[in-house]
């Protein structure tokens, strides 16, 4: 018999549906309760590398750690990594299959895809207790109903129970509940079983009537009214966020272990993509993380991280165009920091040839490290582990540029001296490797060097745990939903699904 499930929808993107699914792992798990996140369908570049060599979302990574399970790629089927507005990658099972416009994925492609999807599901219900499953956008964007895998296209083929969540901080969020229903199908509205509200401010008897109206109109309760908390985004699939940032800004408020902050600025790059690379650098006592896109903004910084991005070529224009190429060659000539991830680590090398991503040929990076990349049509996705400066650290590779290291000091080796990946020259590092920044040893070591460079007296903090940190914050999200949602309310959807004789609102739209 299949295990129990639940789609957690939202009336827009970025109304907390990552969170919510996170939180609901967590609380499960808590309760002795086998269960796997699962989203059919992301857009997103930030992703992550399975033990397995799968390429997912890393919003569905982090919900596997708040369920306490290894992520695979049956979490994430279907992962559209964009390169334009125009385009994505598609990555189907962890591996790409190609590029395809908006219009050729959604005239066609993408309904191929919903018995892949399908499958998936239903592989990780036969396995686990309950599958929390989080749906993107919006389940009424009408105009992409009739080839939607990941929202109301997966709970009607697989007979979930869905629960909408509304950011109330936006405002609006009575119309989008009541907006929502009522543009769904008739069929799609028999699942549809209620309602969450998100980031509450404020008195919950003062919001009560509204809700009861709501119930009176749609017939659909409330699940639960979730305060409104700084600090609580896990691993962003959007937008120019850093998870931790709210959180470690509270715990800002004392005083850094050495006598010095440390101001660390990261360039906001066309594409970018996983740039929750800098979290665990925001999660260290005494360390202010930005995001910057003008040279001055370099003037102040003790470290310049150049990230990651799906268009190296594109960055690097990007950079020439704004001046901020020519501020990190005279900050090298300085001696002053730099660190170069992925794409950040190609840009800084001396020559590129890409007749894959970009199709744009051979062109010159910055030359700041003696490395020449190639890209290859074969994307490396690998979970490497080594040591640098002394400390372990592991990390995680999602590239198509191959890096011919031809100079500089060793960065990241096996342990006996044989380079495993990226270099060094002075003050300017580069490394392909995704997450490296999260070992703490190595971080704290890397940010010795960083303040002595930058002649900062700043000390790391010798006991900040990233991964403590990140487990603090999955907590944080299972105490939400336990102390703030009807928890029987929500078993008993997982387990038995939507209630009968929901009623249909109209208008409704075409099925």
């Amino acid at each position: 018999m299949s295990g129990g499930g639940l789609l957690v929808a939202g009336t827009t993107s970025d109304a907390g549906k990552s969170v919510v699914t996170a939180g609901i792992c967590r609380w499960l798990v808590r309760q002795g309760v086998k269960v796997a996140p699962f989203k059919g369908q992301n857009m997103s570049l930030n992703s992550f590398v399975t033990r397995e060599g799968a390429e997912i979302g890393r919003a569905q990574a982090m919900q596997a750690q708040a369920a306490r399970v290894e992520p695979s790629a049956l979490m994430n089927p279907v992962l559209l990594k964009p390169g334009s507005d125009r385009s994505s990658q598609v990555v189907l099972m962890g591996r790409p299959v190609g590029e395809l416009s908006a219009r050729g994925y959604h005239g066609g492609r993408q309904a191929a895809l919903l018995d892949t999807v399908v499958g998936c599901l239903e592989e990780l219900r036969g396995s686990y207790d309950a599958v929390i499953c989080e749906g993107a956008g919006s389940p009424a964007e009408i105009n992409l109903r009739r080839t939607d895998i990941v929202n109301m296209g997966i709970a009607r083929a697989a007979r979930l129970p869905v629960l909408v969540v509304g950011d109330i901080d936006r405002g609006g969020v009575f119309a989008s509940f009541f907006g929502t229903t009522a543009l769904l199908a008739p069929e799609d509205q028999e699942l549809l079983a209620g309602y969450l509200v998100n980031k509450f401010r404020g008195d919950v008897s003062l919001l009560e009537p509204g809700l009861d109206m709501l119930k009176d109109l749609t017939g659909r309760a409330t699940y639960g009214v979730l305060p409104f908390q700084h600090g609580l985004g896990i691993d962003e699939e959007d937008g120019l966020r850093v998870s931790l940032r709210g959180s470690v800004r509270e715990s800002q408020t004392t005083a850094p272990v050495g006598e010095d902050v440390l101001r660390v600025a990261v360039c906001a790059v066309p594409l970018m993509s996983n740039f929750t690379d800098v979290d665990a650098l925001a999660a260290e006592p005494g360390v202010v993380v930005r995001f910057v896109d003008r040279a001055e903004e370099l003037v102040d910084a003790d470290l310049v991280v150049l990230p990651g991005t799906r268009g190296t070529v594109k960055a690097l224009q990007w950079l020439r165009e704004r001046g901020l190429a020519d501020a990190l060659v005279r900050r090298a000539a300085e001696g002053r920091p730099v660190l170069g991830i992925c794409g950040g680590y190609q840009v800084l090398g001396e020559r590129i040839e890409d007749d894959v991503e970009s199709r744009a040929g051979a062109v010159d990076g910055l030359g700041l490290l003696p490395v020449r990349v190639r890209f290859e049509r074969e994307k490396t996705l690998a979970r490497p582990v080594g040591e640098a400066l002394g400390e372990h650290v592991e990390g995680y590779e999602i590239h198509h540029g191959v890096a011919e290291v031809q100079g500089g000091e060793v960065f990241i080796s096996d342990g006996g001296g044989h380079s495993l990946d990226g270099c060094r020259v002075g003050s300017v590092w580069g490394t392909h490797w995704h997450g490296s920044l999260e070992a703490d040893g190595f971080r704290r070591a890397f940010l010795r060097e960083v303040a002595a460079a930058a002649g900062r007296r700043f000390v790391p903090a010798p006991d900040t745990s990233f991964g403590a940190l990140r487990e603090e914050q999955l907590d944080r999200l299972g105490d939400l939903i336990e102390e703030h949602a009807d928890t029987d309310a929500l078993w008993r959807l997982i387990e038995s699904g939507a209630p009968s004789g929901l009623p249909f609102i109209p208008p409704g739209a075409p099925a």
